[in-house]
């Protein structure tokens, strides 16, 4: 008889959440510990484009594939391309088997399919310290102390458990976006809302862009793209949108007005999201008894669309290795890891190429280019 260690997952995102799911329909059970004081604790972002071959297989691992389909967007795979002038040079419907929802929508359903406490909410892990023979111990900010016998790192960009494995850390690739968002868009912003469409829009030139997609409920979810030093949106006052829109606005001097509307009509939730990514080709040797997934493994920009595909995909075939290597905890983690690192960098060096293509100076020239690419391949 085969004993499972006990299983101890750092983060309840999708890639996390989608772990415990594929473990739990083998029998297996996992924990997992999120520093969020509750699931509603934050808001959960915009919309996600679900691909084929990565999100897609995932959830059909998890066995959640058919309870996903409801929480499809119509027409959310819609695309537009425009430049500074609001000059459409793209326009196209989507259809191409990667379907938009709402990433809030996907967490809910994720974690409502999951036996209750599974997910310790408010644990925010403040030291971990290895035991030997893959053991690991967590100390949470709590006081409390947990041992495990397999730990993996779902805790995102800035992981407490990726220091086990590697001493590679996010480095700022000069990008910036300030989130922004327009309620009610179909009746308050009903010109923003036709500028945008039922999808995404992408409105690129001179190094910046506005990059925006229509939510589930109508809102318009703006993201503002600038080419900045690695600490201008930590000066950014917050307690203070009408200066920072202020501020956007002169940075965007000259561009239409339908446009520069996404900046002085939004909401006063502003949210600066400096992009870091990790190196291109992140790995580590294997190391007993732990292991990353999702951006802990392979934080990228997100120009390739991949990085919540990527993280739920992670989740399923680690998942996949425990459940058909049960007993041989190092098997289960090799085999993982052999196909993570060579998918995860092709996917990043995707990502990084396409970023630099977007803010060329003859944007969106770039985008356009690389949409053809994509055609082209199918």
């Amino acid at each position: 008889m085969t004993t499972n260690p006990s299983i101890t997952i750092v983060g309840a995102g999708l890639g996390g959440l989608t772990l415990a799911h594929v473990l739990a329909r083998s029998g297996i059970h996992a924990t997992l510990y999120d520093l969020d004081a509750s699931p509603t604790a934050r808001p959960q972002g915009g919309m996600l484009d679900i691909h084929e071959d990565s999100g897609q297989r995932a959830l059909r691992e998890a066995g959640l594939f058919e309870r996903f389909q409801p929480l499809i967007q119509p027409g959310g795979e819609e695309l537009r391309i425009l430049d500074k002038n609001a000059t459409v040079h793209l326009a196209h419907a989507g259809g191409g088997g990667r379907p938009e929802v709402e990433r809030g929508a996907l967490r809910d359903l994720l974690l409502s399919s999951l036996p209750e406490g599974t997910v310790r909410w408010g644990s925010k892990v403040t030291a971990i310290r290895a035991l030997g023979d893959g053991r690991h111990q967590l100390t949470l900010g709590n006081g409390d102390v947990v041992d495990t016998g397999l730990l993996i790192g779902a805790d995102g960009a800035w992981s407490r458990v990726r220091p086990l494995v590697s001493a590679a850390v996010p480095v700022y690739s000069g990008l910036s976006f300030i989130e922004a968002h327009l309620s009610e868009a179909d009746t308050r912003h009903p010109a923003s809302a036709a500028l945008v469409g039922r999808g995404s829009m992408f409105a690129l030139g001179e190094r910046r862009g506005m990059l925006a997609h229509c939510g589930a409920r109508g809102e318009l979810h703006v993201y503002i793209a600038l080419m900045t030093p690695a600490d201008w949106a930590a000066s950014l006052d917050l307690t203070d949108p009408a200066a920072i829109k202020a501020q956007l606005l002169k940075h965007f001097a000259g561009w239409n007005e339908a446009l520069l509307a996404l900046i002085s009509d939004a909401d006063d939730r502003l949210v600066p999201r400096p992009i870091h990514a990790l190196p291109v080709g992140h790995c580590w040797p294997r190391t007993p008894g732990v292991t990353l997934l999702g951006d802990a493994a392979h934080l990228m920009s997100p120009f390739a669309g991949e990085g919540a595909n990527l993280a739920m995909l992670d989740g399923a075939e680690l998942g996949r290795a425990l459940v058909t290597h049960p007993g041989d905890v190092e098997a289960a983690l090799a085999a993982y890891e052999r196909e993570l690192f060579p998918r995860s960098e092709k996917s990043a060096a995707e990502s990084a190429a396409n970023l630099v293509e977007s803010f060329k100076p003859d944007a969106p020239q770039g985008m356009l280019d690389m949409m053809a690419r994509y055609a082209a391949v199918g």
